[in-house]
């Protein structure tokens, strides 16, 4: 792969991780519609990275307070904290998607070799952005969060382990759908993508360095991490902003067309 595809894949992922649109739906497609060799394990974990140290530090100052809270919460062991409790939720709903990475990892990892069934997935969260529009009453905030829309969330999120099945997408879906307003459910679902984000690029990074593939690659891997780390920046700021006052619909119809062409390439 070269230093322009590292840097171009970099910035898709780290501006997709976090648009409801799929980033694993988009490096599974992307390269095999323009032919490009598959980024591979190494790539793979540094530009999720780069992700992680994008959201960690746009939302570093809630993150400061959410463990700062549970400090309190430990020594004085109630969550009447509003951090504490926030952070227990993220906890529960972190739950979900780590319990079925790891009892289905082959599934998945074999999912991420089959580009039409990623184009399929993309039709799915292009419905499922559509239904959240038509059917949810947003009008909650994350302080009202329960332990049951946590949950909820929680599952959606273990669902978009799948190619073309959008993180953020299912779980702002989910999150309007149990009432949160769509800027609340797109930062309850960012702080969400932390764990489960960092679990993943520690796994990979733990293969990376089994396999001895670190060194060899480090330009490309760095062109990718400083890509992804930018776009990710850049694409919490603006959804955070457009969700205040506009609707999912343009996402659903990108997904969709995206999709569709995908399957229309594995058709002809």
């Amino acid at each position: 792969m070269s230093l322009i595809q590292a840097l171009l894949l970099g910035l898709l992922q780290g501006a997709t991780e976090f648009l409801p649109v799929s980033s694993s739906g988009h490096l599974v497609l992307v390269p095999w519609l323009l032919r490009w060799p598959a980024p591979g394990l190494a790539y793979d974990a540094l530009v999720h990275w780069g992700t992680v140290v994008a959201v960690v530090g746009y939302f570093w100052r809630e993150w400061a307070a959410l463990l700062t809270g549970a400090w309190r919460a430990l020594r004085q062991r109630s969550l009447a904290d509003p951090h504490a409790r926030l952070l227990a939720l993220l906890v529960l709903g972190t739950v979900p998607g780590a319990l079925l990475g790891w009892l289905l990892e082959g599934f998945f990892e074999a999912m991420f070799d089959r580009p039409v069934a990623a184009a399929g997935f993309l039709l799915v969260t292009a419905a499922v952005l559509t239904l959240s529009e038509r059917l949810s009453s947003p009008e909650r905030g994350v302080e009202a969060l329960s332990w049951g829309d946590a949950l909820v969330v929680g599952l959606a999120q273990a669902a978009a382990i799948l190619p073309g099945i959008s993180r953020s997408g299912m779980t702002i879906a989910a999150g309007m759908g149990r009432g949160l307003r769509r800027e609340a459910a797109a930062r309850f679902s960012f702080l969400l993508s932390t764990p489960i984000i960092l679990g993943a690029g520690l796994l990979q990074m733990w293969d990376l360095v089994q396999a001895g593939e670190l060194a060899a690659q480090a330009p490309t891997l760095a062109v990718g991490f400083l890509g992804a780390l930018v776009a990710g920046l850049v694409s919490i700021h603006y959804l955070l902003r457009y969700l205040q006052r506009r609707s999912l619909y343009p996402f659903a119809l990108y997904c969709g067309a995206l999709g569709l062409l995908g399957l229309a390439v594995a058709l002809l």
